[in-house]
């Protein structure tokens, strides 16, 4: 009961002076607003990175072979002229990954350039991603087709010029009707638009409608001066344990292909997604080992200031410590029920910054590219935190009030 009476009392004088209550907890409350906006937005980008990005990027259980890495954080000039060295990728060596892969999986090819893709009428869609692909890479990116249909492996193979476009170049070069069986250039050269991909959205703000699948060795998808080179192979197995197995059989048939002794270093790079993406790992740590810091300099302060209005409060409410002396209340009775007071005082400006992070969270994720992702343990952790500050700075007020003399108290006007 001595709890609950606390929590009223707390909770009588939040509405009774709203303001001063306010500004008493505005430190908690910014401190815990603060750390619920930044962690969900880590933990957001966290699952989206290692969900959705590293899926777009690389493709589940993939293993990329390539001449340069996809993702480059921190390169330096030794860096890119030791990548500069190495020889380019190539479908022969595609094929011959194909022959030596021993575990259950598919191995496509893929490069990319910028271009323009226009209609025999004059209308063009610039600056577009063109893909040129083998067809395994259709399921291993798994590209859906929502109109018409993907090329064929056969299409594929003979470098049959057919074309599937996305959706931002297929509104813009067929606004008044379906793509699907028009005619098209790419770079120059005659292409029939066999299908449509389904809306794909963005990836942190960059869209990826603007882009079109073509066969690999089709005449536009030779985006490569050396003969045969190719930007990527893509090897992704049907189990996640026999990646290790995979990446074995790549190593071996890439250096037989290059014709590599024992004693010579690899002259091409293997990445999986979560290879690539360790920069984010590390910066992820560091966001949450600095948030503690960062958080706890609000709530320390936001603890100073309440300390300040419990002892305020104390010497306002003298006389009656007293009287409950008097009447019997033990001094652990009156720690107890200051504590409590400030307990809740500070919990109400936690659920407060808990309500206002989910709600600048929600904005973010709304107004901007940067996804979001509320995680119910942090949530639980800030109400924790915000009541921890409570009694750390009751604690110094409520031992003063616990050692007044009930007779000078009951003085006290």
């Amino acid at each position: 009961m001595q709890i609950l009476e606390g929590v009223r009392l707390a909770l009588q004088q939040i509405r009774q002076e709203k303001l001063k209550s306010f500004f008493s907890l505005i430190g908690v409350i910014i401190g815990v607003m603060f750390l619920i906006m930044v962690v969900s937005v880590v933990e957001g980008m966290d699952r989206y990175i290692e969900e959705d990005f590293a899926q777009e990027i690389f493709g589940v259980q993939t293993i990329q072979v390539v001449r340069f890495p996809s993702v480059q954080v921190n390169t330096s000039a030794s860096d890119w002229r030791a990548w500069s060295r190495r020889p380019p990728v190539t479908l022969d060596e595609a094929d011959a990954i194909r022959r030596q892969l021993s575990v259950p999986g598919r191995v496509g090819v893929e490069s990319f350039t910028r271009g323009s893709v226009r209609t025999d009428d004059g209308r063009e869609a610039e600056g577009l991603l063109i893909f040129a692909i083998s067809e395994e890479v259709l399921t291993i990116r798994t590209f859906q087709v929502d109109e018409g249909r993907p090329f064929s492996r056969q299409e594929a193979a003979r470098g049959v010029p057919v074309v599937i476009l996305g959706t931002s170049a297929a509104d813009a070069l067929f606004p008044d009707g379906s793509a699907v069986g028009e005619r098209v250039r790419i770079r120059g050269f005659p292409y029939r638009v066999v299908g449509v991909l389904e809306d794909q959205g963005t990836v942190l703000g960059i869209p990826l409608n603007d882009r079109v699948l073509i066969p690999a060795i089709s005449r536009a998808g030779r985006t490569r001066p050396e003969r045969g080179a190719v930007d990527g192979i893509l090897v992704q197995v049907d189990r996640g344990e026999d990646l290790p197995i995979a990446r074995m059989d790549i190593e071996a048939a890439m250096r037989m292909e290059r014709r590599l002794r024992p004693a010579d270093p690899n002259n091409f790079g293997m990445e999986t997604a979560d290879e690539s993406l360790a920069f984010w790992d590390n910066i992820s740590n560091i966001l949450f080992i600095a948030l503690p810091a960062l958080v706890g300099i609000s709530l320390v302060v936001g603890g100073i200031v309440i300390m300040n209005i419990m002892l305020v409060s104390v010497m306002q409410r003298t006389r009656e410590v007293g009287i409950r002396k008097a009447l019997g209340a033990r001094r652990r009775d009156i720690v107890g029920q200051f504590l409590v007071e400030s307990t809740t005082l500070s919990a109400a400006g936690a659920l407060l910054g808990v309500a206002l992070g989910v709600g600048l969270a929600a904005a973010i994720r709304t107004f901007t590219p940067l996804p979001t992702s509320v995680a119910l343990p942090w949530v639980i952790l800030a109400v924790v935190l915000g009541m921890t500050v409570g009694i750390a700075a009751g604690v110094y007020p409520a031992y003063r009030a616990s050692q007044l003399d009930p007779v000078e108290a009951l003085r006290s006007e």
